[in-house]
């Protein structure tokens, strides 16, 4: 039952150095993302009034994206089922862990935590074309678990709303969580010589192997958040057929039909 993963964010709970870590935190990236993050996303930070010196309070949080969007945010412990997960982003509440990461892993962790989840996704939940995606993707990820696709949506996710760049009239720049909340990815998705920027493709994105205890080696560029809400309305329970039997690539792997986009 999806209310079984859902807890109280019991606000009392944080003592002044838990809100210390998201003060420095949110203060150390606002700096880095002045001029790399998309204007959406900083737009978003601004617009929902999110609180530099203390950790938000996600009651009135959501309150504020709820008037622009439709969307909540739900506390949770951390990781949770992939159909509680859907099943949440399907009807517009998205889950946030609670707890901040600690003092000696400022720089990296594992698992998503509170700053993560809150400053690197919510800013973009009053984007109306990026809020039709994620309630969209919610509704595709309950279906790809009925048909055993999982995988192919699960490669989406983890190129556009954690790890994507998208281009603009002033460059690339960033918008997917996992890099806006991460120092040195920051940095290194737009001006390291290393990885590769392609342009979004979704059949390719799907066929696409993830690597996780590292920077990214491929970046996918989408030119408009429209371009996500188009990715899900194709016909995917066509499209994952198709891809059965087809060489999958490497986390690193190039392609000669790859439309590369040069820094």
């Amino acid at each position: 039952m999806v209310k079984d993963y859902i807890v109280d964010q019991n606000y009392g709970r944080y003592t002044e150095e838990e809100h210390a870590r998201w003060r420095f935190l949110y203060n150390r990236q606002a700096d880095i993302l002045k001029t790399r993050a998309s204007k959406e996303f900083l737009n978003g930070l601004d617009d929902l009034n999110i609180n530099p010196n203390e950790i938000p309070d996600f009651e009135k949080l959501s309150d504020r994206i709820e008037k622009r969007t439709g969307w909540r945010i739900v506390a949770v412990d951390g990781l949770i089922p992939d159909d509680v997960f859907f099943t949440l982003l399907a009807e517009k509440r998205f889950p946030i862990t609670w707890w901040i990461r600690p003092e000696d892993k400022l720089d990296y962790i594992q698992e998503p935590d509170l700053f993560h989840d809150c400053y690197g996704h919510i800013p973009l939940l009053i984007n109306p074309f990026f809020s039709d995606f994620m309630q969209l993707y919610g509704k595709k990820g309950l279906n790809a678990l009925g048909t055993g696709d999982l995988q192919y949506l699960a490669r989406l996710y983890w190129y556009t709303t954690e790890f994507g760049l998208i281009n603009t009239d002033d460059g690339l720049k960033i918008y997917g969580s996992g890099i806006v909340s991460s120092k040195g990815e920051s940095i290194y998705c737009l001006e390291d010589d290393k990885p590769y920027r392609v342009k979004f493709s979704l059949k390719r994105i799907m066929l696409t192997e993830v690597i996780i205890y590292k920077f990214q080696d491929i970046y996918f560029v989408i030119d408009s958040y429209e371009d996500l809400v188009n990715a899900l309305n194709e016909p995917l329970r066509e499209i994952y057929p198709s891809l059965s039997g087809l060489k999958e690539y490497a986390a690193d792997e190039i392609r000669d039909d790859d439309e590369r986009i040069e820094i």
